[in-house]
C-alpha cells in the first residue's frame, strides 16, 4: 500500500524554527528578490506561495515580474542591479526560463553568496539547493537507503537536471537522466506535465519525489496518476503538499542564513 510523504508537516518544522530565529532577533528582516520571467502557470503558483509564507516567517519578498519576450540583456541588468543592492540578501530566478534565455548564463550573473537556490556553480557550502535539501529530507523521512540504489531524474530544466544528477550521485546512487523509469527504485520528476507517469513506467515498490506541479483549472496536479502507482509505488510526495513546501522552507532557511552573515 503507498504511504504518502507528508512534506507539509517537515516544512512547518523548519518554518517555525526560522520565524522564532527571526523573531529574537528583534532586528530588521531578510530580504529575498525573486524574478519572474513569463506567465507558466506553475511558475506562477510557485511564486505566490514563496510570498505568502515569506510573509509568515518574517522574510520581505520582492518581485520582480518580466514578459516572457524580454530582452536576455534587461534580465541581467536586473540581476546586476539586485547583486548590488545592500538592502536584498537574496536572488532567485524562478525556473524554467522561456527557451529563448541561456539559463547557466542568467544563474552564473547572480552574485553567489546571494544565490539561494543553489544552482551557481561557485555558491558557498551553507547554501543548499532547496530542492535537493527538500528530496534527502523526504529519503531520511522514510529510512531510504540511497547507496547503490538506481535512480531516473525526470526534468524541463537541464541545470535543475544535472544538480539533482550530481548530488544523487554524492549519495553514491546510479543515476539516470530522462530514461529507463521502469528499472528505477527511486523516480524524481519535476516535467510538469500532469499524469505523465503511469503505471507501465514504475517498478514494483518505487520510490517517487514528484516535483513537478501544474495548476489545471482550480486543481493542482503533479507528474504522477496517482491512481495508476497507488498499488506499485511505496512512497510518493503528493501534489499539492510534497516537495513544494519544504522547497518554500529550505529557501527560507538560505534566505536567514545570507542575511545573518551579512550583519
Amino acid at each position: 500500500m503507498m504511504q504518502k510523504i507528508d512534506g507539509q508537516a517537515i516544512a512547518e518544522k523548519i518554518k517555525k524554527k526560522i520565524a522564532a530565529e527571526i523573531e529574537k532577533s528583534k532586528g530588521p528582516r531578510p530580504n529575498l528578490a525573486i524574478i519572474l520571467v513569463g506567465d507558466r502557470s506553475d511558475s506562477q503558483l510557485y511564486v505566490s506561495k514563496k510570498e505568502q509564507e515569506g510573509k509568515k516567517v518574517g522574510i520581505d519578498t520582492h518581485l520582480y515580474k518580466m514578459a516572457a519576450d524580454t530582452p536576455e540583456a534587461e534580465l541581467l541588468s536586473v540581476i546586476d542591479f539586485l547583486n548590488k543592492d545592500e538592502l536584498i540578501d537574496g536572488i532567485l530566478v524562478q525556473l524554467p526560463l522561456p527557451k529563448q534565455f541561456n539559463t547557466d548564463k542568467i544563474i552564473q550573473a547572480i552574485q553567489p553568496d546571494k544565490d539561494v537556490d543553489g544552482f551557481h556553480p561557485h555558491h558557498p557550502d551553507y547554501i543548499v539547493s532547496p530542492v535537493l535539501a527538500a528530496i534527502k529530507a523526504c529519503l531520511d523521512d522514510i529510512n531510504f537507503m540511497p547507496a547503490g540504489k538506481s535512480v531516473c531524474v525526470l526534468y524541463n530544466s537541464e541545470v535543475f537536471g544535472q544538480s539533482v544528477k550530481k548530488f544523487l550521485e554524492q549519495e553514491e546512487m546510479i543515476v539516470s537522466l530522462q530514461k529507463n523509469p521502469e528499472q528505477a527504485d527511486l523516480i524524481v520528476s519535476a516535467l510538469g506535465e500532469p499524469g505523465k507517469i503511469k503505471k507501465e513506467m514504475l517498478k514494483k515498490d518505487v520510490v517517487i519525489i514528484d516535483i513537478g506541479i501544474t495548476k489545471v483549472g482550480d486543481k493542482i496536479l503533479g507528474d504522477v496518476d496517482t491512481k495508476e502507482a497507488k498499488d506499485i509505488a511505496s512512497f510518493l510526495t503528493p501534489v499539492p503538499g510534497g516537495i513544494g513546501p519544504m522547497t518554500i522552507a529550505f529557501l527560507f532557511q538560505n534566505t536567514w542564513e545570507i542575511f545573518k552573515r551579512r550583519q
